[in-house]
């Protein structure tokens, strides 16, 4: 801090007193000449000596350097191996020390230059192959310059992600082993030499040659492709002119009709048209259902609210039950109103069995058919006993 301030005070008078002063124009032709040590500082260290537990330094301008204590018996691999003149890289460990030399730290100034290199890579957008060393339910794990990495699972790209139903971990952790004793191409996302957390990225590197693919489409295209995964949520669909491009088909769009399932409507292999309906970001979405015929079109021409129609309910939920309606391919809703609560409901009617029903509200603008039950008195068998024994009681008073 002092030697600073001096530095500035001695620029200032030299500059106050002559301006084309000798020694001012050196400072600015050659500032690293006044330059001083600072804690963290990272410096050329030439080797000279090692005694028993102490290694010394040629540090030029700046004195002697030494690396003792702790400091030695972290770096011992480093300076066994040293030679006489050899140049390496030190961290100022302390500025005067307490045996009046610079104190060095040779691991960590090693570590911080790792670190610094790795900032310089994502500063330039490098890409790096890199061999995946294991794989856990996260991600991927590999090396780069002998310090460990992480690709998570969400930064692999569309052609490696893990396509697993309802999100098992342990399916997911299977796929990714296939990927050990792999080269992948990267490109670093995030360093934090505190938290000694390096994280890559192979999407950023796809994303980017997927995105300039996708300037030859538009919203309202319809693409060829061949299914490449099924989730719970939907399906992917792989471009047959560019098989780097990867859409999403989300389950609403599969269908017209309420998908369960999206393996009811597509499998994995199977070849179909989709229309592009948002390109954003690099992703494109799609659907299957834009392409298709709506049935809700014109439906009430063929169907009347009171109508009597038969139907087959297929799922519950809190507010009601889907129907499947006999001729027609859509779907109607008997609301659990009509029972007074969800498990009178499912007393009610069960999945899979056919009913007779009414259309209570049609709206095809809406994709709306709200249905009611068909209901039938049922003789109390009660009423039966008590007429009985009625009958019994006044034949025994004649």
């Amino acid at each position: 801090m002092g030697a600073d301030i001096l530095f500035i005070t001695m620029i200032t008078v030299i500059s106050s007193r002559k301006k084309d002063s000798p020694i001012l124009k050196m400072m600015k032709a050659e500032p690293e000449l006044f330059s001083v040590l600072k804690q963290g500082d990272i410096v050329e260290a030439r080797f000279l000596e090692q005694k028993r537990n102490e290694v010394y330094f040629d540090l030029g301008r700046f004195g002697t350097g030494i690396v003792y204590g702790r400091e030695f018996n972290n770096g011992r691999e480093i300076t066994r191996k040293l030679k006489p003149g050899e140049v390496i890289n030190a961290k100022v460990a302390e500025v005067d020390g307490d045996l009046g030399y610079t104190e060095l730290s040779v691991t960590e100034a090693d570590k911080q230059k790792v670190w610094q290199e790795f900032k310089e890579m994502k500063e330039k957008d490098e890409i790096l192959k890199v061999e995946i060393r294991a794989a856990n339910t996260g991600g991927l794990l590999t090396e780069i310059d002998g310090t460990k990495a992480f690709l998570p699972v969400s930064q692999l790209s569309n052609q490696h992600y893990p396509r697993v139903a309802d999100n098992d971990k342990d399916k997911i952790l299977e796929e990714l082993k296939q990927f050990v004793g792999k080269e992948l191409e990267v490109k670093i996302m995030t360093v934090n030499p505190k938290l000694n957390k390096l994280i890559v990225s192979e999407r950023e590197i796809s994303d980017k040659s997927v995105a300039e693919l996708l300037k030859d489409y538009k919203v309202g295209d319809t693409v060829e492709g061949i299914i490449s995964g099924v989730a719970d949520f939907g399906a992917f669909l792989r471009f047959a002119a560019h098989p780097e491009v990867e859409g999403l088909i989300h389950i609403s769009e599969l269908d017209h009709r309420l998908v369960e399932n999206p393996k009811e409507i597509v499998k994995v292999g199977e070849a179909v048209k989709a229309q592009i309906t948002e390109i954003k970001d690099g992703r494109v979405s799609l659907s299957l259902k834009a392409l298709k015929l709506d049935p809700w079109k014109d439906l009430d021409k063929k169907f009347k609210e009171g109508e009597k129609v038969k139907g087959t309910p297929f799922k519950y939920n809190p507010f009601g039950a889907f129907v499947n309606v006999d001729g027609a391919d859509v779907q109607g809703l008997i609301h659990v109103s009509e029972f007074g609560g969800v498990e009178e409901m499912k007393k009610a009617i069960e999945l899979g069995k056919k009913y007779n029903f009414t259309i209570d509200v049609l709206k095809p603008e809406e994709k709306r058919l709200i249905l009611k039950m068909n209901k039938t008195k049922i003789q109390n068998p009660n009423d039966k006993i008590e007429t009985e024994k009625d009958d019994k009681d006044k034949d025994e008073s004649e």
